[in-house]
């Protein structure tokens, strides 16, 4: 059975989400003055990822090129999701994040030095463990990584109409 909603549509909606989640991060630090620590940079790092590869969907609009984005946009949502996980459970519970795989990642893409005020984390994870709405930040974030990386499956493996 074919949508009636072409998977263009749905790539570029999940580019746009992913993009207004790391604005609306950028909102939380330099308005409402909500520091990051290296796992809410790297996520903010995942989000980008995950937009480019829904864009490559958009730009490449063959079967095979959605398909191969849907992937990427699976992937790359699946280890966000385990990042907001391992923030959750492990980071924001450590009195330190100093040094860690997120530190190392962000230090190795230079991004930290080069876009500090997107990507350099100002804060360690213990005292970036705020709520937002009553939930934990990072929670929100695995909801949405959730969200796309299942968005991804289902483009992966439906077989929407090509615009």
């Amino acid at each position: 059975m074919r949508s009636h909603r072409p998977a263009t549509g749905v790539l570029g909606a999940v580019a746009t989400i992913s993009i207004a989640a790391v604005a609306a991060a950028l909102v939380t630090q330099h308005v409402f003055d909500m520091q990051p620590c290296p796992w809410c940079v790297l996520q903010r790092l995942v989000f980008l990822l995950i937009a480019a590869a829904a864009l490559l969907g958009v730009a490449w609009r063959s079967a095979s090129g959605q398909r191969t984005a849907a992937a990427g946009v699976m992937v790359v949502a699946g280890l966000g999701v385990a990042a907001a996980l391992w923030q959750h459970f492990v980071a924001a519970a450590s009195a330190s994040c100093n040094l860690t795989l997120a530190d190392r990642i962000m230090s190795a893409t230079t991004l930290d030095a080069r876009l500090p005020g997107v990507f350099a984390a100002y804060a360690s994870c213990a005292d970036a463990k705020v709520k937002l709405l009553g939930l934990p930040y990072e929670l929100w974030s695995l909801g949405l990584f959730a969200a796309l990386a299942g968005t991804g499956a289902w483009l992966l493996f439906s077989r929407l109409r090509l615009r």
